[in-house]
């Protein structure tokens, strides 16, 4: 019998934990709460005056603030975090290789 009621308790301790585990964050995610958010917080992104005003210009600023740290990330690493930053704060429309992304029509990068 106290097996059982052992058994029974688990099994349904177990839904229950799985909702209280975090979802993985994305690299872009964690590169940006490693090296950024010391200095960034979410107002700098929400400004009026942001330098960011589309896709380009968000890559472009992760670029430049990542030289200025020394950080010496990779293209993949900035394109990561911009793309955190654009789902997270600014919502501008994805570059055209995103699209296709694994479909048979990818856009060559430029």
């Amino acid at each position: 019998m106290r097996i059982l009621l052992l058994a029974w308790l688990a099994a349904s301790a177990l839904p229950a934990l799985a909702q209280t585990v975090p979802a993985p964050q994305s690299r872009g995610a964690l590169l940006y709460a490693t090296h950024c958010i010391a200095c960034h917080s979410t107002q700098m992104h929400w400004r009026d005056k942001r330098v960011a005003t589309d896709w380009a210009s968000l890559r472009a600023e992760v670029q430049r603030w990542q030289g200025h740290a020394q950080l010496r990330w990779s293209e993949d690493d900035i394109t990561e975090v911009a793309r955190y930053l654009n789902e997270r704060h600014y919502r501008f429309p994805p570059p055209a290789e995103r699209l296709t992304r694994g479909t048979a029509s990818t856009v060559a990068p430029s």
